[in-house]
């Protein structure tokens, strides 16, 4: 079992809180594969998000984009 801890996740991003989020949006997406296609296989795909964004080759790169709040009357 490979553990992620605080520090190696706010290294890949620019916090923590920030890093845990950005993973678990890449496992949805990573979820939202068919099994059968999927390079992983049986691995948790939260664990194979949190290597990718911890990994030093960066295999998972993420930008942040500002929505403009909307107004309602």
């Amino acid at each position: 079992m490979k553990v992620f801890t605080p520090d190696a996740v706010a290294k890949a991003a620019s916090n923590k809180y920030l890093g845990v989020l950005v993973a678990a949006k890449y496992a949805r997406e990573l979820n939202a594969l068919p099994l059968e296609q999927s390079p992983y296989g049986a691995r948790k795909l939260t664990t194979v998000a949190a290597e990718a964004l911890t990994a030093d080759e960066k295999k998972l790169q993420f930008r942040l984009v500002r929505t403009r709040p909307t107004f309602s009357n």
